[in-house]
């Protein structure tokens, strides 16, 4: 294996044990997420470009090594996230279904401790939620949306400077399952 390959995918002696979190965490830390973006940017403008419940739908995800858990993680945190904002009822979180699937499907096969893999994957994934937002708006709601993708791309990289040191903090708050 190379240096590369090594810092990234695991041993297969050495498997990733999934994170295990207070149920307190669950509820909170999603909650305080959502709030954050339906009240947050009604204040300072500025912080409107942040998706918390996304970075927590993925950080969730990719802890848990689940597909089902973070299947399940993405579509309450988005339904939850449909309930208080102006977009029709399961738009977020069928989107939030997708990211937790793949973002669990994901951790399974690397080393998701690695803060450069972490960056990678919260900009990918904010990414992947904005195109998917947009497809589901015109396929199943028949609007015109248009998809701004220099706008995206630089809003996905800025998720993604913020989710490394959320994603810090966050691990503070994990127990590994034994």
């Amino acid at each position: 294996m190379s240096p590369l390959e090594e810092r990234f995918i695991p041993r297969a002696g050495r498997r990733s044990s999934s994170a295990k979190f207070n149920p307190l965490v669950w509820i909170l830390a999603p909650l305080l997420a959502i709030l954050f973006q339906v009240y947050v940017p009604r204040l300072v403008e500025t912080l409107s470009y942040l998706e918390l419940p996304l970075l927590m739908t993925v950080y969730l995800s990719l802890m848990r090594r689940s597909p089902i858990i973070g299947a399940a993680a993405g579509a309450v945190i988005g339904l939850m996230q449909d309930s208080l904002s102006h977009q029709y009822l399961g738009m977020f979180g069928i989107v939030k279904t997708l990211v937790g699937y793949f973002a669990a499907s994901v951790s399974m096969k690397f080393d998701v401790e690695n803060s450069a893999l972490r960056f990678l994957l919260s900009f990918f994934f904010f990414v992947f939620h904005q195109v998917f937002v947009w497809l589901l708006t015109r396929a199943l709601l028949g609007q015109q949306l248009d998809l701004q993708i220099p706008q995206t791309v630089i809003l996905a990289f800025l998720n993604a400077v913020v989710a490394v040191p959320l994603f810090m903090f966050l691990d503070r708050l994990k127990s590994e399952a034994r």
